[in-house]
């Protein structure tokens, strides 16, 4: 069914969508994590980016902040205990977090098994950190978690590039 406004004229044939089908989208390896950008800020005008993560059990980011983005976590399958400003919390599969620009948090998996959410981001640009400073993913080798020699200069370069403060 479909309602015509008067006064509104809306271009129905136009098109523009984007459909990124399932599989489809950068991946890279990060501090142990696996994250697949569905959408980058450079295919959306800067208006969203989405990362699909899996989480291993003890996996997860320090914590730390955006400058210029908000993030909403929504929990495909798992838990993860949540850091926001001082307070923690458990969310399991279903719940969705939202984390306004510069609060400090981070999300840690207390669970037993690897956990798959969606960071969203908006504006996109933040997960240009994951493609630029990620390892591509090698076939047949296990995820490893990175030690603190990985967070060298050029990756506080890159935590600066894209607004993220570690705190």
């Amino acid at each position: 069914m479909s309602i015509s406004i008067p006064g509104i004229d809306v271009d129905s044939g136009r098109g523009g969508g984007l459909h990124v089908p399932a599989g489809q989208g950068v991946t890279r390896w990060f501090s142990g994590d696996v994250y697949t950008m569905r959408l980058q800020a450079a295919q959306t005008g800067g208006s969203i980016g989405i990362v699909e993560a899996s989480v291993p059990p003890g996996g997860g980011p320090v914590p730390h902040t955006h400058a210029d983005q908000e993030e909403t976590f929504y929990l495909l399958s798992g838990e993860l205990e949540f850091l926001d400003g001082e307070r923690t919390f458990t969310a399991v599969t279903g719940d969705v977090v939202h984390i306004p620009r510069m609060v400090r948090h981070r999300f840690k998996n207390v669970g037993l098994h690897t956990t798959k959410l969606l960071f969203i981001y908006t504006p996109g640009g933040a997960e240009g950190l994951f493609v630029e400073g990620g390892d591509e993913p090698r076939p047949g080798v296990q995820v490893d978690n990175w030690g603190p020699e990985r967070f060298d200069e050029r990756m506080l370069g890159l935590f600066h590039k894209y607004g993220v403060e570690a705190v």
